[in-house]
């Protein structure tokens, strides 16, 4: 796969600098959405599917969706499930689990979390590669000068012949300071990089005939923060 790498199924867990590795039977059911929830105590889960923007290329993927839930301790857990054919895609190869910027210019998903009644927001990339980004906005891709985001945020990919899955759990450190039981406006996205080159736009929402990720409409789902005790 030109500018990537085509993985035997296995699962990756990026826990900061420490990386392990254990392979996995490459069956539809060990790859499913919620694989990863599933050693964690019982809670609401939302599934939803992302669609292509209209201007994006898309012949290699059939479907994309997200599952997410709040955890007990504050933060948001993802799993995304892309199914398609991986040697249609450029994957970035694997690297030292770290902060990086530009990870949207390849195959990446993300996640924008958006402070209620505030134009202020937070965006969060993480590439197949095991590296992230994490950026804080105080109005529209006005970037905040006084808001430093600093995670180690909990990565699982995971590739095989039928497609990709990306999980991720977020800290509560990561999410806007508000109280608990706020609901909070959340958009997922995925960037997704072709062989050819091309890059497709996948969202739960598209709300202008360019992509952008940005667009407070784009903030389709909502997200509750932990309750005491929940």
């Amino acid at each position: 796969m030109p500018a990537g790498h085509r993985l035997r199924p296995l699962t990756r867990y990026h826990c900061g600098p420490r990386c392990v590795t254990r392979s996995l039977p490459a069956t539809r059911s060990e790859l499913a959405v919620n694989r990863p929830f599933s050693d964690l105590p019982p809670a609401p889960t939302i599934t939803v599917a992302l669609c292509p923007h209209s201007t994006s290329p898309a012949a290699a993927v059939s479907v994309i969706r997200v599952s997410a839930r709040t955890l007990a301790d504050g933060g948001f857990a993802f799993a995304f499930r892309l199914e398609g054919d991986p040697a249609g895609l450029r994957v970035p190869a694997p690297q030292t689990p770290a902060p990086a910027d530009d990870l949207w210019k390849h195959t990446c998903f993300e996640v924008f979390v958006g402070t209620p009644g505030e134009a202020a927001y937070r965006e969060f990339n993480f590439s197949p590669s095991g590296q992230w980004a994490a950026y804080a906005f105080c109005a529209y891709r006005e970037r905040d000068p006084a808001v430093e985001l600093r995670i180690t945020p909990d990565i699982v990919f995971q590739q095989d012949a039928d497609g990709l899955g990306l999980d991720v759990v977020l800290p509560a450190s990561a999410l806007p300071a508000c109280e608990p039981g706020t609901s909070l406006p959340v958009g997922v996205s995925a960037v997704i990089e072709t062989a050819e080159g091309g890059l497709a736009y996948w969202a739960l929402r598209h709300a202008g005939p360019v992509p952008d990720f940005h667009a407070r409409e784009s903030f389709a789902m909502a997200m509750t923060t932990a309750r005491p005790n929940a």
